[in-house]
């Protein structure tokens, strides 16, 4: 079983940056490919970002792509989504997920979930 616990969120204004973070434990993290979806008022859950367990691979949503930028600390078991010139439109809940393969492309699910961050952008 693995847990995985995000913190980072709150409130910022447009263009504005934040960074969160998720602390995983319970399997090897370097097992773990890692990513984040959000989900936001009256919206379904969608994938944000993802990244494989080396870090060198990497996949973004289109809505993402050149502001946020998702990196991992194997040392530290610990994920980081670097979210930079946001938008209200980025206004959700922030889910860090794991699942025991990656690979490009959208995620459809994970087979493990973080109880979510709030974050919200202020036009």
């Amino acid at each position: 079983q693995v847990q995985l616990v995000e913190s980072g969120g709150g409130l910022v204004q447009t263009g504005g940056s934040l960074r969160l973070s998720c602390a995983a434990s319970g399997q090897s993290f370097t097992t773990l490919a890692m990513g984040w979806f959000r989900q936001a008022p009256g919206k379904e859950r969608e994938f944000v970002a993802s990244i494989n367990w080396s870090g060198r691979g990497r996949y973004y949503t289109n809505s993402v792509e050149g502001r946020f930028t998702t990196s991992r600390d194997n040392a530290k078991n610990t994920l980081f989504l670097q979210m930079n010139s946001l938008k209200p439109e980025d206004t959700a809940v922030y889910y860090c997920a794991a699942r025991r393969t990656w690979s490009p492309g959208t995620w459809r699910g994970a087979d493990y979930w973080g109880q979510g961050t709030q974050v919200t952008v202020s036009s």
